[in-house]
C-alpha cells in the first residue's frame, strides 16, 4: 500500500508540475528594416525609421506583438550601397531568420536587393525608393512597394498641367532618370498638351548648378508659355540656387516635387508656386494621422514628414499582413497581401495584384504666403484620388 502511494503521488507531482509549467511561448515574428542610415540619404531613412517604428506601436497598441507573437525588428544601415544592401539583405533572411524584410532608401540599391528576395523566396516590402523598375522590368513575386513610384509622382504633376513647355532636372542615376522617363509618359497618359523640351541631368553630389541651369533657360526661353522647369531631386534641393539665376527673366517658372519639410521652409520666397507631393502633414483627415502628427509633434517637437508618413505605411503594411495570414510563412503572407487594403496616414492604400504597388492618393499644392509658424507651409489644392493616375502594369507577369 506504501509503495502504491509513493507512486500516486509521483504521479500527481509529475502532473502537477507539467500543468503549472509555462506553454512554449511562440517564436519571434522578425522584420529586418534596411535604410541608407548614413550617406546623403540619412534624413530620409532616419524619418523612416522613426514612421515605422511609431506604425508599429499605434497598430499594436504598444504591446509590439501580432496574434500572441512578439515583434522582432533588426535595422541595418547600407548606407545607399547597392552591394552593401543585397549583402544585409542576404544577411537579415539567412543568419537573422527575417520573416520579411522592409527597405530601402536608395532607389540603386533597392534594385540590388530584389532578386535576393526571389533567392530566398521571403517577401520584401520597398520603402521609400521609387524607382519605376522596382514593379516594372526587375520585379518579382515577392516584392510588395508601399512607396509611390516615380510614375505616381509623375501622374500627379502631370494632372496640373495642361499646356506649355516643360524642361526636367533631375539627378544623373535611377531614381532621377526614372523620374524623368515617367514625367514624359505621364503628360501623354493624362492627355496634357505639354511638350517635354529639355532634360538636365546632374550627380547627386552637385553644389554648382550653373551651368545646367543656363543649358535649360536656353533650350525654354523661347517656347510656348507657360514654361516650367521640373525639379526631380532627392537630398539638399536646388530650388533657391535656381531661383538666384533669374529664370522669370525667361518667363520660366520653377515647379518643385513635394520635399522634407526643412527643405519646404527654405521656399518661403515662391508663394503660390504650386507643385505634387505625397504626404503633408496638414493634409490627410483620419484618426491615425491625427495621432501621428499629435504623437510626433510631442516627442519631436515637430511634425512628422513624408518619409515618416511612409515608414508608418509600411508598418501598416506588415501588421495588416502577419495578422491576416496569422503566419510568417511567404506563400500565406502573397495570398494575404495581393489586393490587400491598409489603412495608413494618407487614409487606405491597395497592393494591386498585379505588381504589387501600391495604389494611393497624392495631393496638388500651393506654397503658402501666409504662414502661421515654421512648420505651416503648404495649402491644400486638393487630393488627387489612385483612380485619377492611370498607372500601367508593367512587370510583365
Amino acid at each position: 500500500m506504501y509503495k502504491l502511494n509513493t507512486l500516486a503521488a509521483a504521479v500527481l507531482a509529475t502532473l502537477a508540475t507539467t500543468l503549472a509549467a509555462p506553454a512554449t511561448a511562440a517564436p519571434d515574428l522578425k522584420i529586418a528594416l534596411i535604410a541608407g542610415k548614413t550617406g546623403i540619404l540619412e534624413t530620409y531613412a532616419k524619418e523612416t525609421e522613426t514612421g515605422f517604428m511609431m506604425g508599429l506601436e499605434y497598430l499594436t497598441g504598444g504591446k509590439m506583438e501580432i496574434n500572441g507573437r512578439k515583434l522582432k525588428v533588426i535595422v541595418k544601415d547600407d548606407q545607399g550601397k547597392p552591394d552593401l544592401g543585397r549583402t544585409l539583405l542576404a544577411e537579415a533572411y539567412g543568419d537573422d531568420k527575417a520573416d520579411i524584410a522592409v527597405g530601402t532608401t536608395s532607389s540603386g540599391s533597392a534594385i540590388a536587393m530584389l532578386p535576393v528576395a526571389l533567392e530566398y523566396k521571403k517577401i520584401l516590402i520597398v520603402e521609400p525608393a521609387v524607382a519605376d523598375a522596382i514593379t516594372g522590368d526587375k520585379w518579382n513575386r515577392y516584392i510588395f512597394r508601399t512607396a509611390r513610384s516615380s510614375m505616381q509622382d509623375a501622374l500627379a504633376a502631370a494632372s496640373t498641367l495642361k499646356a506649355g513647355s516643360v524642361a526636367f532636372l533631375a539627378q544623373d542615376y535611377a531614381f532621377g532618370k526614372d523620374a524623368v522617363k515617367a514625367g514624359r509618359e505621364a503628360l501623354a497618359a493624362t492627355g496634357s498638351k505639354a511638350q517635354v523640351i529639355h532634360e538636365e541631368y546632374a550627380a547627386q553630389n552637385t553644389t554648382d548648378f550653373t551651368a545646367p541651369a543656363q543649358r535649360i533657360f536656353d533650350a525654354l526661353k523661347n517656347k510656348p508659355e507657360p514654361r516650367l522647369l521640373q525639379i526631380v531631386w532627392a537630398g539638399p534641393n536646388p530650388m533657391n540656387k535656381l531661383a538666384d539665376m533669374k529664370p522669370e527673366r525667361y518667363g520660366i517658372v520653377l515647379s518643385p516635387g513635394g520635399n522634407i519639410l526643412p527643405v519646404m521652409k527654405t521656399w518661403k520666397n515662391f508663394a503660390g508656386t504650386q507643385g505634387t507631393i505625397y504626404y503633408y502633414h496638414g493634409f490627410p483627415k483620419n484618426k491615425m494621422n491625427d495621432w501621428l502628427v499629435a504623437e510626433h509633434s510631442k516627442r519631436f517637437k515637430a511634425p512628422p514628414d513624408m518619409f515618416t508618413a511612409g515608414g508608418f505605411a509600411a508598418a501598416s503594411a506588415v501588421v495588416t499582413a502577419l495578422t491576416k495570414a496569422n503566419s510568417g510563412d511567404t506563400e500565406k503572407l502573397i495570398t494575404a497581401m495581393e489586393g490587400m487594403d491598409f489603412e495608413t496616414p494618407k487614409g487606405k492604400m491597395s497592393f494591386r495584384k498585379e505588381d504589387h504597388q501600391a495604389l494611393q492618393p497624392m495631393y496638388h499644392f500651393k506654397i503658402k504666403k501666409d504662414q502661421k509658424n515654421e512648420w505651416d507651409l503648404l495649402e491644400l489644392v486638393r487630393e488627387i484620388p489612385p483612380g485619377e493616375l492611370p498607372l500601367p502594369v508593367r512587370n510583365k507577369r
